[in-house]
């Protein structure tokens, strides 16, 4: 197992820390204090859980400047994005202490002749929580948060692409008040996921790629350990006909680059009813053209490195697939040189066909693929011809016909004149290889616990 992580800016190649990596022996150690706090924690009142939640979420709230600085130090993103970042996961903290009680409170579902029927949930136990480095807040919140207010303990490895976030993040709970050995931080890079996985825990957590959570889950299957899996997606959009073209380009554009297209949810595939395509590619182009790229500290830079220079080799791969295959390079196409760090142009490619990468693989990174459709039901054909399924969106006028198609779309999550968009209020979950449960909203409190039912006869 490695035993030491650099932690290198991803604009400037500079280290920016080293930290020791946490050995089998510490990992074995940290889950069996884990064990034993969590017994106590789950005899904790919630309210008192919560209140917890909340000071970490109040910490967080007064120090939104300086995390955000950090996450830009090691991942690159922009400063203002890491800002938003920060700063939204206090309102998905608030969401969820303000819930918890209710959805994890004692239901009686009946109370008749004698005889009550009630559910208690109960925690599953130890969480291990393997997270992802594109938005470490959003994604880490969404698991530890729930789960710890569930009553659960938790196990957290951060990306060794955000790992001075994650260490932060264990920092800020110790100073909340939460007590010892209930989250705990390890420090490492994959195999260490895979060794967590190798412990005795009650539930596995991942964000990440397909395959990676494909091997978690054959792994916890053998012993029957639940897994919530929040993989990848290949998320198309619909323009129809009737849409408003300059509304449309520019909210697509955001949603596929904004943090340079690092995102689950980014768009990455977008098809154009005929009638307008012209006029959409157009202004698409003119949008994406605009982007600043630059120092990610600016707070005018829109685009930053890529926090993991390898996929800049996948993408460049991408789009030789679709050039190969008689699609057009309409802005950006390789890698510019910077002098330090990875940096990929904003590309945007038209006319790749349904078997090429860049329409069928995910890219995770700054490029969308543009087709033009004959009709709503091309569109819909297309747009459900793949493995994942994790969000679909539809640009257009009439409410009705917008309806109409996302009803068709096979998707965890659909938009209507919006996209890459997660609300805390609302279930974040994939279909096929996006992965397996869910986060967020009232159902992503109850996803760390487990029911028991309660069959209460009065003498």
């Amino acid at each position: 197992m490695t035993t030491h992580l650099v932690v290198r800016n991803p604009a400037t190649d500079a280290v920016v820390a080293e930290l020791d990596c946490t050995t089998p022996q510490e990992l074995a150690a940290a889950f069996d204090v884990a064990v034993a706090a969590q017994r106590l924690w789950a005899g904790v009142p919630v309210s008192d859980r919560c209140a917890v939640a909340d000071r970490f979420a109040d910490l967080v709230a007064d120090r939104v400047g300086e995390l955000a600085e950090l996450l830009t130090s090691e991942t690159g993103k922009p400063v203002t994005q890491a800002r938003n970042e920060v700063s939204a996961t206090v309102d998905r903290i608030r969401f969820f202490t303000t819930h918890a009680p209710d959805a994890l409170s004692e239901t009686t579902v009946a109370d008749d002749g004698g005889m009550r029927e009630v559910i208690v949930r109960e925690p599953v136990g130890v969480v291990a929580n393997i997270s992802a480095w594109n938005y470490p807040w959003f994604v880490g919140s969404n698991v530890y948060v729930p789960a710890l207010l569930a009553g659960n303990a938790v196990l957290y490895k951060p990306s060794e692409f955000s790992t001075l976030t994650g260490v932060a993040m264990g920092a800020l709970w110790a100073e909340a008040g939460l007590p010892d050995g209930l989250f705990h931080v390890v420090v490492g890079a994959g195999e260490l996921g895979a060794a967590l996985c190798e412990l005795d825990v009650d539930q596995v957590a991942f964000t990440g790629s397909y395959a990676t959570g494909r091997r978690i889950a054959e792994t916890m299957a053998s012993r029957l350990v639940p897994v919530q899996l929040e993989l990848g997606g290949k998320d198309p959009v619909y323009v129809t006909d009737d849409v408003d073209v300059d509304a449309a380009a520019s909210g697509l554009a955001d949603g596929a680059f904004y943090n340079n297209g690092q995102s689950c949810c980014s768009v990455e595939r977008i098809y154009v009813h005929r009638d307008v395509a012209d006029a959409f590619i157009s202004r698409f182009t003119a949008e994406v053209d605009g982007f600043t790229m630059g120092d990610p500290t600016d707070e005018r830079t829109y685009l930053g490195p890529l926090t993991r220079p390898q996929q800049a080799a996948v993408l460049a791969e991408q789009i030789a697939d679709a050039v190969a295959g008689g699609a057009t390079v309409v802005c950006g196409g390789g890698v510019v040189d910077r002098g330090a760090g990875t940096w990929f142009a904003p590309t945007v490619v038209v006319g790749a066909g349904e078997d090429r990468a860049v329409m069928r693989d995910e890219s995770f990174g700054p490029i969308v693929g543009i087709a033009v459709v004959a009709d709503d039901d091309e569109a819909v054909r297309r747009m459900n011809d793949t493995t994942f399924g994790l969000t679909a969106g539809v640009y257009c006028r009439d409410a009705d016909r917008a309806r109409q198609l996302l009803d068709r779309l096979d998707a965890g999550s659909t938009y209507w004149n919006c996209c890459d968009r997660v609300s805390p209020r609302l279930p974040w979950s994939g279909r096929g290889h996006s992965g397996l449960g869910l986060t967020l909203s009232v159902a992503g409190i109850v996803a760390f616990t487990q029911p028991k039912a309660y069959h209460l006869r009065q003498p």
